[in-house]
């Protein structure tokens, strides 16, 4: 039998930088595989090349065992490949229904409103299918980055994709939404189709592919079992060493440092407020984790605790009476809060500006590098490689080059150097380890309780259950836009998950249990 899709001796280079150097990849039909490896070891620029996006310097591309070039990603959607990136690729001003409708096929006559009518029915079947809460007529720029990640999903599969490329899929899902979408996958290979699996998650590795490859610097290392190969094996493949075992160390929290007391948020157009008298202390020397399905509110608590969301009501404290609610963002991070959020491109990036630009912003406010209009570029671009070199941001050749030539995770450490740049007083991290490896993910987790260590209150928002029960002291958990349970550390796992889910949208928890027969596509 063809193989589905082959990749042979592929070379990439971004402005100089070497990305992919005699890479292979071979998807078989009916199997779900699985590409592992560090941030930066080109998993994503190979499949990439795979999506049509970028266009190989060398080697060659095969589907179905004919060989193909590509020109763009419509060439690659003609031979049904599709591809969820990790970062994603919608249109915010429009809805969920008209975003998917882009990516359908053009050969269809009827009317944009006939279409758009029988598409809604088809995403509201295959969201249920798949155990997602999405409506069709939601505009994007309302929706949690979970949520994004949703429709990215959908929109391959009613696209009608039969190569399927899914890029850290589960990065900011919920364990029973992960699972639900593996699950997924792997019936669908086994009805005939072929997926390729990007990401950092062992388990996920382990538990549901049929291979697994490595790749370390641009290069494929092994194709492996994941059936017959140890997690430790898997690590140590994939990083070139084994990590050694961290101890849970738990904080000694101090008095309350921040506060937020009946807060309610102003509603946006088309969509209902999204917290509604929420009420949350965080400590100082405390971790205190937020775990929740996405969309119950985590975006906007983040938006309202930075000042780019309005309050209706309620007020947010800093160190006791201080009430931050008619403070400027700027002025807020003079006050020592530091933030890592979820859209690491969007909200904390800009990929056309330098490292160092990326880096410096955050410190212009203060005077470090001068005025507006006459920076000290090099003292900037000294403090940004001491920066780059501290939290091991890779793939920089010099701080001058773009940040949208670093690797998703890199952009991660990018950020979350800037933001550690100072000791800061409260720190909230919104899925901060989303799309890291094993190794990036453990350097965040040590920053972060760094920062707690030494007096600050962290408030670690994910949907990722096993990073908030890795390091949090106290764990809570958020439902419609309220902190509707309490738990102390270490936490029971199923309690924890029974009320994320318990507590979520009727129809969310009633949805149906996955069955082959539910994945369904729309040519």
């Amino acid at each position: 039998m063809a193989d589905a899709l082959t990749l042979t001796g592929i070379r990439k280079t971004f402005d100089g930088f070497v990305a992919l150097d005699d890479a292979h990849f071979t998807l078989r039909w009916g199997e779900v595989h699985a590409l592992l490896g560090e941030n930066g070891a080109g998993k994503s620029s190979l499949m990439n090349i795979a999506a049509g996006l970028y266009a190989p310097e060398a080697g060659s591309l095969h589907v179905d065992d004919n060989p193909v070039r590509f020109s763009g990603p419509r060439d690659a959607a003609a031979y049904r490949i599709g591809m969820v990136h990790q970062h994603f690729k919608l249109v915010p001003t429009f809805t969920v229904a008209e975003n998917i409708l882009l990516g359908m096929p053009r050969n269809d006559v009827r009317s944009h409103r006939q279409r758009l009518a029988s598409l809604t029915d088809a995403i509201r079947t295959q969201a249920s299918a798949l155990g997602f809460a999405i409506e069709p007529e939601r505009r994007v720029d309302t929706l949690s980055i979970a949520e994004q990640q949703r429709v990215e999903i959908l929109k391959v599969l009613l696209a009608g994709g039969r190569i399927v490329i899914l890029d850290e899929p589960t990065a900011v899902l919920t364990d029973a939404e992960a699972a639900r979408l593996l699950d997924a996958m792997k019936a669908l290979a086994r009805q005939g189709a072929a997926v390729a699996l990007v990401t950092h998650k062992i388990a996920d590795v382990r538990r549901h592919a049929d291979r697994v490859t490595i790749m370390r610097a641009g290069r494929t290392v092994s194709t492996l079992d994941p059936r017959t190969t140890s997690e430790s094996e898997l690590v140590g493949a994939a990083l070139g060493e084994a990590l050694p075992p961290t101890a849970r160390e738990p904080g000694s929290p101090g008095r309350v440092r921040f506060a937020m007391r009946g807060v309610s948020t102003a509603s946006r157009a088309g969509a209902p407020p999204m917290l509604k008298g929420l009420d949350l202390a965080v400590r100082a020397g405390e971790i205190y984790g937020l775990a929740g399905v996405g969309g119950n509110g985590q975006s906007e608590l983040v938006a309202a605790i930075m000042g780019i969301q309005p309050i209706a009501s309620g007020t947010i404290e800093l160190d006791d009476a201080r009430d931050i609610q008619t403070m400027r963002a700027e002025a807020r991070r003079a006050l020592g809060i530091a933030t890592i959020p979820a859209d690491r491109y969007r909200l904390a990036l800009a990929g056309a500006l330098s490292i160092a630009d990326n880096f410096g912003v955050a410190h212009l406010h203060e005077g470090r590098y001068g005025g507006l209009f006459r920076i000290d570029r090099r003292r900037l671009a000294a403090d940004a490689q001491t920066a780059v070199t501290t939290f091991d941001v890779r793939g920089v050749r010099n701080v001058q080059q773009k940040a949208a030539l670093l690797s998703g995770g890199n952009a991660q450490k990018l950020v979350i150097a800037r933001e550690f740049g100072r000791a800061p007083r409260f720190v909230v991290a919104h899925s901060p380890s989303r799309g890291l490896d094993v190794r990036a993910a453990a350097q965040v987790h040590a920053r972060l309780r760094a920062a707690r260590d030494a007096g600050a209150a962290v408030l670690l928002i994910s949907e990722d259950l096993d990073e908030i029960l890795s390091i949090a002291d106290r764990i809570g958990v958020i439902s419609r836009g309220a902190i509707v349970a309490e738990f102390d550390a270490p936490g029971d796992r199923h309690a924890i998950g029974q009320a994320m889910i318990a507590t979520h949208d009727d129809a969310r928890a009633e949805s149906p249990v996955f069955s082959e027969s539910k994945v369904s596509h729309v040519a």
